[in-house]
This record gives structure tokens, C-alpha cells and sequence, in this order.
């Protein structure tokens, strides 16, 4: 009996144990060849075919292959959009949404959602099914935490270079929000969250500051436009008007080269010099993500010493 050859048996590169040995495949000696040949195994019954790289897309096939009915969701879903993530996500599960709510053991590293989906919540993008932008932001809002679900909804309602590529906004506000209302738990929460969301922020180290000042009892404006005296327009990344405080976060990419340092102190001297302007402070995101208190704290002082008001 003449055998398919394994490739050709590959959806999109992914190979399921199940469809060779059904295409006539001795089941005993399948897993010598597949090795001899360079397949990679992706997990139980799964292999990528050889020189694929097994990327996340890649796994999340594999897994769909096995169970159809699976959607990919939360954060495998926002990877795929090209959402930032809190950390990058690089250690997260596999999720899935299960609209069937039946069980599946499906080995490590998947997590499978329990929950029902709407009739426009899923789209399909390069052979897999996986849920729509406002249904993955809906998703992590509301199952959090918090600070993760406030950045990639941050991230998601504006332009961002994510990975190298510079996309569009993927949804806006008031879509998420009509996806939350039509779901039952956890909503009253995650439209809470929601409000706390802000398209201005420019990158996950300013939404993290952003939620920081807000617990701490301070509410700058967000990514305020300012004009120096020549006319030359800035924007400071937040703004105590009163009492003229900046604010300025320095996310983990700046830097990158000597020219791109040169560029940011021109463009904080520039700041310096805009009537609105009377202090300007900096932090790091490793300020902003390990030492909160401390940027916290350095603001109310600056405040305290321009105005004598820590709010």
C-alpha cells in the first residue's frame, strides 16, 4: 500500500499522529519516522513539520487541530493582535475558550475557559479561530489582574509598535464595553477597569505609572500637549497643571542607540523651556514597575515644594 507523504498530510505545517495513521501510517514505527525525518514534537500526538520554527501560532494549531471547538483566547488571543502584555506573556499558558463547556485533558501548559461566545465574538486568521479584539479585552478585564488588563487595553485602543510591527488601534473603548454588558460575571469589575483605561498612553510602563498615581490620590492629565515659546509643539507624558509638574517615563527600549539618547535630552530641555512647565521629573520603568513608592513619594514632594498641596 503507497503511503501519503507525511507534508502532505500538515495543516499549515502541523502534523496530528491521528491523520497519518489513518492515511495508513503503521502507528508502532510513526514516531521513528516522524524523528528521522527532523519533525518537531509540539506535545501528545502533535508534531511540527521540519525547519518550521514552533512559535506560539504554531502550538495553538496544534491544539485546535486536536480539539476544533476550542477558541483561542485571553492572552494567547491578544499575543496574536499583537496586544502588549504586562511582562510579554512569554510564560503564560495556552488559553482557550470552550464555548461548549466540556472537558478536555490536554496535557501542560493549556488553560481551556469555560464560557459561552457570542455570534461576532470569533473570527477566523490564518487558519485559526480565535476571539476578536473587543472580546479578548473584555476577557481580561474580566478575569485581571488589574494592572495586566489595563495595559493590554491600553495597548489595544492605539497605535503601537509591538514586535517590530507598528499597527493600528484594534477597538475602541466603547466596543469593549458593549461586549462586557452582554456577559454576566465579573463585569460590574471589569467596566470598572475599563474607565481606568486611557488610549493616550504611549507604552506599558505609562499605563503601570498612570494606575500607580491614580491609587496614590493623583490625577495628572495624560499625554498633554504643550507649545514652546517658538511655537514648537511637545507632549509631556503627564501633567500636574496647577501646579506645573511634569512627569515623564522612560520605558525599557529608549535608549537603544546614542542618537536616540540625544533626541530624548534635546526633547527634555524642550520641555523645559514650555511656560506650563515649572519642574519636570523622570522615572524609569524600573522605577515604575519595582520602586513605586519611591516615585510616588518624589512626586508629592515636587508638588508639595510648588504649590504646599500633595494633590
Amino acid at each position: 500500500m503507497e503511503r501519503t507523504d507525511l507534508r502532505a498530510l500538515a495543516d499549515r505545517g502541523v502534523l496530528l499522529t491521528s491523520r497519518a495513521v489513518e492515511a495508513g501510517w503503521p502507528r508502532r514505527s510513526l514516531t521513528r519516522v516522524l524523528r528521522g525525518e527532523g519533525w518537531t514534537q509540539l506535545r501528545h500526538g502533535a508534531w511540527a513539520e521540519p525547519g518550521r520554527d514552533p512559535d506560539l501560532r504554531t502550538h495553538l494549531r496544534a491544539v485546535q487541530l486536536r480539539v476544533p471547538q476550542l477558541v483561542v483566547s485571553h492572552l494567547s488571543a491578544a499575543a496574536l493582535w499583537r496586544i502588549e502584555l504586562l511582562g510579554g506573556g512569554h510564560e503564560a499558558p495556552l488559553d482557550f475558550t470552550d464555548p461548549h463547556r466540556s472537558t478536555h485533558r490536554l496535557g501542560s501548559g493549556v488553560r481551556v475557559h469555560r464560557m459561552t461566545l457570542g455570534g461576532g465574538d470569533v473570527v477566523e486568521r490564518q487558519g485559526l479561530r480565535l476571539t476578536t479584539p473587543a472580546r479578548t479585552c473584555a476577557d481580561l478585564l474580566r478575569r485581571g489582574p488589574r494592572h495586566e488588563a489595563v495595559v493590554a487595553v491600553d495597548s489595544a485602543l492605539t497605535y503601537r509598535r509591538v514586535g517590530g510591527v507598528r499597527r493600528a488601534p484594534l477597538v475602541r473603548k466603547d466596543e469593549i464595553a458593549a461586549t462586557l454588558l452582554r456577559a454576566a460575571q465579573g463585569s460590574v469589575r471589569a467596566l470598572d477597569w475599563l474607565r481606568l483605561t486611557d488610549p493616550l498612553a504611549g507604552s506599558p510602563a505609562e499605563t503601570v505609572a498612570r494606575l500607580r498615581m491614580y491609587d496614590a490620590g493623583l490625577h495628572p492629565e495624560s499625554q498633554a500637549e504643550l507649545r514652546t515659546p517658538d511655537g514648537s509643539r511637545r507632549v509631556v507624558d503627564f501633567l500636574f497643571r496647577a501646579a506645573g509638574l511634569g512627569v515623564e517615563i522612560e520605558g525599557y527600549a529608549y535608549h537603544g542607540t546614542r542618537e536616540a539618547h540625544r533626541r530624548d535630552v534635546h526633547r527634555f530641555n524642550q520641555l523645559l523651556r514650555c511656560p506650563e512647565i515649572r519642574s519636570l521629573l523622570r522615572f524609569s520603568a524600573e522605577d515604575v514597575f519595582r520602586r513605586p513608592a519611591y516615585m510616588v513619594a518624589e512626586i508629592r514632594a515636587t508638588l508639595v515644594s510648588l504649590t504646599g498641596d500633595s494633590t
